[in-house]
């Protein structure tokens, strides 16, 4: 084996690694920034921590059991975006992904497959 074949396999080894490495990436709510969520809505605020002033009803059963990391949203489903003021008290959200509520629960969604990489269950009361 002389060294360009050697090298090029070495480089070969480093990217098929790092690739695999960056799949396995854990994008997740940080231990603070849900203590800060859950805090947020543990607190009266009102209309504001809802979103929305009438009520919704929750989701069928077949589709609440899809709300869980690593599957895609269903589409057209309802979801709200955090409130600002709750917003403003966390960390930004990482680069292609957005936090949302959807049916109780404050989700970690990565905007362009749609696929849920977090969940907080029971998060947000009517």
């Amino acid at each position: 084996m002389n060294l360009r074949s050697l090298t090029l396999g070495l480089v070969a080894a480093v990217l098929a690694t790092s690739v695999a490495g960056a799949a396995d990436v854990s994008v997740v709510f940080g231990k603070d920034e849900a203590a800060i969520i859950r805090d947020y809505y543990a607190q009266p605020h009102g209309d504001a921590g809802k979103g929305s002033s009438k009520k919704q009803k929750p989701l069928p059963p077949g589709i609440a059991k899809n709300l869980q990391r690593g599957k895609p949203l269903p589409p057209g489903i309802a979801r709200q975006r955090l409130p600002d003021d709750l917003t403003r008290q966390l960390p930004p959200v990482r680069a292609g992904y957005e936090r949302v509520v959807v049916d109780g629960r404050v989700l970690l969604v990565e905007v362009a497959t749609q696929v849920i990489h977090d969940v907080l269950m029971d998060v947000v009361f009517d």
